[in-house]
């Protein structure tokens, strides 16, 4: 009788182990491939500021976005343009399909001017 449930216990647990390995190769497989960007934009960030007010790129357009931390440690954050970019992940293609204003923020709490640490990037028709 120990012996089945030893046995039983023992396939349960390769189960779940292979389980968990086919969710980690399908979260893998998921991610987005990377298109070839016809544009490039370097932003770059010092303390509590980005070296520019406004940034400017084309709808439809895709486009390479470079983050440069210059000093300090900071990041950057588009949530409409589900961009998110830091030391770790420095770049990233994206191809805006909507026009407008979006707001671009620091992603990483860098100290007393860190809210204030805002600038824009406009997607153009």
């Amino acid at each position: 009788m120990k012996k089945g449930m030893a046995w039983l216990a023992a396939c349960m647990l390769i189960l779940v182990l292979a389980a968990c390995g086919n969710a980690n190769d399908s979260n893998s497989q998921a991610s987005e491939p990377e298109v070839a960007a016809s544009e490039q934009l370097v932003i770059k960030a010092s303390n509590y500021e980005f070296d520019q007010p406004e940034y400017r790129i084309k709808k439809g357009v895709p486009v390479k976005i470079v983050y440069e931390n210059v000093n300090g440690n900071h990041g950057l954050l588009v949530p409409e343009l589900n961009l998110q970019l830091d030391t770790q992940k420095n770049s990233k293609v994206i191809t805006p399909d909507k026009a407008g204003e979006f707001e671009m923020s620091c992603s990483v709490f860098c100290g007393s001017g860190h809210s204030s640490m805002i600038s824009k990037i406009i997607v153009e028709e």
